[in-house]
């Protein structure tokens, strides 16, 4: 699948404005404890203020009320940020304290050649996340050029992710993909309609109900789904295994076993836990025990064990298409990270021997930078449910409104 990107646009004395995603986490003095998402907008931003053109970024941050300023949520870190990670963004301002402030318009109608501002939060303004068309022909009259580099933020209808490009493209503008998007859709629904066989899917996390769409939808795509985390317990007990106190989803338990033979039908091995680390509670230095098959009443299952990861490891070893989504274990928690980091090594072994391995965003993305193991990866994903919702095989309209008209998922009929 194509976008029509950045690059192929002219942009030269052109104003583009930029939807980026920089929703990252900061620690309690504001500091920005994780700028992946910054830091891989610096190409798309590059690029553009390189070939003479000028950028107006855009984003939002956290969940502000929607009311106005409030500077807790501000980008002013963000900003900071750009200007040590780029020496075209050393001179980057950030406009006003509303992103259609006068100030803005008058900041971005002033913009010189590989010049670029950042606007403020656009969820201070409530017309953001309601999808409001007279919010976007505002900031339509901004810029010359859209460009969508915000996959975290894809799946969803905001302004400045649907409506605006809408509004651009009515008044004849260029709306285009970013280059941090177009990899994401190049990996993500790449790898889900051409894979190399065999194809192995790795699904993790708290809750089977998080996951029921994607699982439904992997069937019949891939050849195998590795389920851990908590939402194996799940299963397991809806099969009649006892998983003592471990967490569970009772009231999903028949979804489970329709899950379950689905993947049946639809020739999809699905391999479960046969062995468990446990614990009383999940704490830092819990006394922890093994156990296989049953969990004894009083413990919970808090990661895979031994026998179960080697029975992973070697499934993603043979593997030429590798997709994860959802830790295997509580690893923020040691010692309960182990499983998962041997599954990432398995994931790193199979990707150098030729294989491509995806990992969702979100606490996969983390368990994976934890592991020091991000080079390892063909791609790592910036959009948690984004990618989430693209396993599940959505289309992204945001996305459809770009200039290519191309929808972006795959299809939920079986080829």
């Amino acid at each position: 699948m194509q976008l029509r990107t950045i690059d192929h646009v002219d942009v030269r004395g052109k104003r583009v404005f930029l939807r980026a995603d920089f929703n990252v986490p900061q620690d309690d003095t504001g500091v920005i404890t994780d700028d992946r998402r910054v830091r891989l907008t610096v190409a798309t931003i590059e690029s553009i203020l390189a070939r003479g053109g000028s950028v107006i970024m855009a984003s939002h941050l956290g969940r502000p009320a929607g009311i106005g300023y409030e500077p807790e949520f501000s980008l002013a870190p963000v900003a900071a940020r750009l200007r040590e990670l780029s020496p075209l963004l050393a001179r980057l301002t950030l406009v006003g304290q509303r992103c259609t402030d006068a100030s803005v318009a008058s900041a971005a109608a002033a913009l010189n050649p590989g010049e670029a501002i950042l606007v403020e939060n656009l969820r201070f303004e409530k017309g953001e996340k309601k999808g409001d068309l007279e919010l976007a022909r505002h900031l339509s009259t901004y810029a010359d050029i859209y460009c969508n580099d915000a996959f975290g933020a894809s799946h969803r209808g905001d302004a400045s992710m649907l409506a605006l490009p809408q509004a651009m493209r009515a008044q004849g503008m260029p709306c285009v993909a970013g280059l941090l998007l177009a990899r994401e859709i190049q990996y993500l629904s790449g790898v889900l309609e051409t894979p190399q066989k065999p194809f192995v899917a790795i699904v993790g996390g708290a809750k089977v109900s998080d996951k029921i769409l994607a699982l439904r939808n992997l069937c019949g795509r891939v050849d195998t789904i590795l389920v851990g985390g908590a939402m194996a317990y799940t299963f397991l007990k809806a099969l009649g295994t006892s998983v003592g106190r471990s967490l569970t989803q009772d009231q999903m338990l028949d979804e489970a076993r329709a899950i379950l033979q689905f993947a049946h039908e639809s020739a999809t091995e699905v391999v479960l836990p046969v062995d468990h680390v446990c614990g009383e509670q999940l704490a830092l230095g819990t006394p922890t025990t093994t156990h296989t098959g049953a969990i004894p009443d009083g413990l919970m299952g808090l990661d895979i064990g031994p026998e179960t990861a080697a029975r992973f490891c070697a499934a993603v070893r043979l593997a030429k298409t590798v997709v994860w989504n959802g830790p295997l274990g509580a690893f923020e928690t040691s010692p309960f990270e182990s499983g998962t980091n041997a599954v990432i090594k398995a994931v790193v072994a199979a990707t150098r021997a030729g294989a491509t391995s995806v990992a969702g965003g979100g606490d996969t993305a983390a368990a994976v930078e934890a592991a020091g193991a991000s080079a390892g990866f063909s791609h790592i994903s910036t959009g948690g449910g984004a990618s989430l919702e693209m396993l599940e095989g959505k289309e992204f309209e945001s996305l459809t409104a770009l200039d290519s008209g191309v929808a972006v998922g795959y299809s939920a009929a079986r080829k």
